[in-house]
């Protein structure tokens, strides 16, 4: 009779999970709950914004004075270092939102509306695709800034015009925006995979301090890959970190940068942009694929 009720229970859940909402809707509407419960907490997007923006000015006025030299060999003399460190930055500032995005996650364990989530007929890829749209919308408002400040950092020391600071133009900005968005996703599966592995506040922080912020000086976000130890190279071609960099900043600067391999499949810049979102979005796949895998375990064991 128990075994009778239990399936009778599940197919009843399998029915009501069938006669849901679209997976489009579903994605809206919990793109809408974390839009709106990032608003109410503004303390995580301003650290996340802060940090950047303060690493950039420090950055600029430290290593600008002893990394010319690296730059005129590496890339050009006629490229300052403020728009050389601007991918990095806007790099560094994706990458600090979407590293604490499992942080919401865990909110959501701690309180129980992880788990009422779970039993609701919402689609579970449609649960995770609304968290990254929300945090989408963040790191876009903070590359839009971070660009902003590294335009006035360089007019400030320089007066260089725009064209000097952005040579692809305005088809360079949607690019730059497409490339911060594609690489935060990387990193916004990995938190929340460690929040949905270790279901614990101060674990997902230490977990993902721990990893992403090494990464940065084992890359080409401040300085050139050649210039660094052998091991760092090495170790630059599986960071996704490099790509990042290297595709927003080949478009800033207008020519082919890649600093790990060499391509001469497309022209110019496109040897650059196109293997580093190629290699971003297989990251995406492969983590993106983990955190959804782990969302659906989490409800099987809700059901049982």
């Amino acid at each position: 009779m128990s075994g009778a009720t239990d399936e009778s229970g599940i197919e009843s859940d399998s029915a009501t999970r069938a006669s849901g909402n679209s997976s489009l809707t579903d994605a809206r509407i919990s793109f809408k709950r974390w839009l709106v419960k990032t608003s109410r907490n503004p303390y995580v997007t301003f650290t996340s914004l802060v940090q950047p923006i303060i690493f950039f000015v420090l950055m600029a006025e430290v290593l600008g004075a002893i990394a010319g030299g690296a730059i005129s060999q590496s890339v050009s003399s006629d490229v300052s270092y403020v728009t050389y460190l601007t991918p990095a930055i806007i790099i560094q500032s994706a990458l600090a939102a979407a590293a604490v995005s499992g942080i919401g996650l865990v909110d959501d364990m701690e309180t129980g509306m992880f788990d009422k989530t779970l039993i609701s007929p919402m689609h579970r890829s449609a649960m995770f695709v609304g968290k990254m749209l929300s945090e989408v919308v963040r790191i876009t408002v903070q590359t839009g800034i971070i660009l902003a400040l590294g335009y006035l950092l360089l007019s400030v020391k320089s007066g260089a015009s725009v064209d000097h600071y952005l040579q692809t133009g305005l088809f360079g900005v949607v690019g730059i925006f497409v490339v911060a968005i594609v690489f935060g996703g990387v990193f916004m599966a990995y938190s929340n995979i460690v929040a949905l592995v270790t279901r614990d506040r101060e674990a997902t922080v230490m977990i993902a301090n721990l990893l992403t912020f090494p990464l940065l000086f084992i890359s080409s976000a401040f300085l050139p890959l050649e210039v660094l130890p052998d091991w760092i190279q090495a170790v630059a071609v599986a960071n996704p970190i490099t790509y990042g960099v290297d595709g927003i900043r080949a478009l800033m600067l207008g020519r082919d940068v890649m600093s790990v391999f060499e391509i001469t499949s497309f022209t110019g810049f496109w040897n650059t942009v196109i293997p580093a979102i190629g290699v971003l979005l297989a990251f995406n796949v492969v983590l993106g694929g983990i955190a959804v895998g782990l969302l659906k375990r989490a409800s099987k064991a809700d059901v049982q």
